[in-house]
């Protein structure tokens, strides 16, 4: 609580400060200079270009009605900006080492990860106070980093991925959390109540998991194994594992997205140790196909009205080239190459998905307007290194075709 500076300048606005669609604003994180530029995602003009901590990680999180965006940056300061009135709220330090943040589905909480301490820390969203400490140490007491904390709407928790344990966390904050443990246990009289806030469920895994992509319903997550071999599914409802994944070569999970496909719905997530994107199937588990790339990618991106699949090769020789997937015939339809040996990376799209954007991953970058139909370019926007892009309406409406 010492660290935290609130902005003694800072005044509410009633509404924006300007005129465009409030849900199709897009923050756009340079990294070269540690600056955040706040988009018109119609007209694609910088409404604002305000400074953040060193060196951003992880992606912003909007408040639910998409008013306020919370920035976390690596040596764990959090900041909180009113996208209405344009003007930094405040900030607080929640770890020296910190992975990323969650929001509550309801707003009032962020989760913030550290690897250093090791904790979770739980930040009010009202005034940035410090709601919650939490240490992370296994069941057996071995002290963990998180390697990273996602929301999980319908559960009304936090899930952790945990570095140095084989276990997944479950930090409850709504008002009735499910009861683990002696709750039925004749050794407590009457059932077990929660005494404190944020209770914590621990999970153990068979291995140790350190990416995690969630089905739309929240009860399956899809683990990725450190060794680079495979995942695991585990069912949070029960507490265990269901099947095992076919995902050679160090899947990001954390990037993967879904749609539908035929009678089902399929998860692809590009690998970070080969040139390969990985189809599943979220009903059978099973690998629908391997779709062969110019390299490891790290980020893929679509949209619910588009009828592509967006993936980069983000390492080795093919950096500067973007791949274009069909969704139906899961077969690469184009390849980009925006800037010769450039990086090129991280796709977001505007509310509606016409557009997409594509970020030139240098210190004398740009963001590339693309249509998302005939995939012609429209406009280059110069940038300072752009690493993400973060759509307000995607992001709140949890898209299918973005990472949550």
């Amino acid at each position: 609580m010492a660290s935290r500076e609130l902005n003694p300048e800072y005044r509410p606005a009633d509404e924006p400060v300007w005129a465009s669609d409030p849900f199709n604003i897009t923050l756009v994180v340079e990294t070269g200079d540690h600056h955040v530029s706040v988009l018109d995602g119609d007209t694609f003009e910088t409404l604002d270009r305000f400074p953040t901590p060193f060196a951003v990680h992880g992606g912003p999180k909007f408040s639910p009605n998409g008013r306020y965006v919370f920035i976390m940056s690596r040596d764990g300061w959090v900041q909180k900006y009113d996208l209405y009135s344009l003007q930094e709220v405040g900030r607080i330090r929640a770890g020296l080492n910190s992975r990323n943040i969650a929001m509550s589905h309801d707003g009032n909480w962020v989760a913030v990860a550290n690897y250093l301490p090791n904790t979770l820390t739980i930040l009010s969203t009202e005034d940035l106070s410090v709601a919650a400490v939490q240490e992370i140490k296994g069941k057996d007491g071995t002290p963990s980093r998180i390697s990273a904390v996602y929301q999980a709407p319908p559960r009304e928790s936090f899930v952790l991925a945990l570095k140095d344990v084989p276990e997944i966390w479950e930090v409850f904050y709504g008002p009735n959390p499910p009861h683990y443990g002696f709750a039925h246990d004749w050794r407590i009289e009457g059932p077990a109540r929660h005494t404190k806030p944020f209770p914590v469920r621990k999970i153990t895994t068979p291995d140790y998991l350190d990416d995690f992509f969630f089905d739309q319903s929240y009860e399956y997550v899809m683990g990725a194994s450190r060794s680079g071999d495979g995942g695991q599914v585990i069912d949070l409802v029960i507490g265990h594992k269901i099947a095992d994944l076919d995902l050679p070569g160090m899947p990001h999970l954390g990037s993967g997205i879904t749609w539908k496909y035929g009678d089902t719905t399929v998860m692809a997530t590009p690998h970070l140790k080969d040139g390969t994107v990985s189809v599943i199937d979220m009903k059978t588990w099973k690998t629908v196909k391997q779709i062969e790339t110019l390299g490891p990618g790290f980020f893929m991106r679509s949209h619910e009205n588009s009828p592509y699949v967006w993936v980069d090769v983000f390492f080795g020789p093919n950096k500067d080239v973007m791949h274009v997937i069909d969704k139906g015939s899961l077969e690469i339809v184009k390849t980009l190459r925006p800037e010769e040996g450039a990086t090129v990376a991280h796709v977001e799209f505007t509310r509606d998905g016409s557009h997409a954007l594509v970020s030139i991953w240098e210190d004398d970058g740009a963001v590339i307007v693309y249509d998302a139909d005939t995939l012609k370019e429209v406009r280059r926007l110069p940038m300072r290194k752009p690493s993400g892009k973060y759509n307000v309406w995607n992001k709140i409406t949890f898209s299918e075709g973005t990472s949550h």
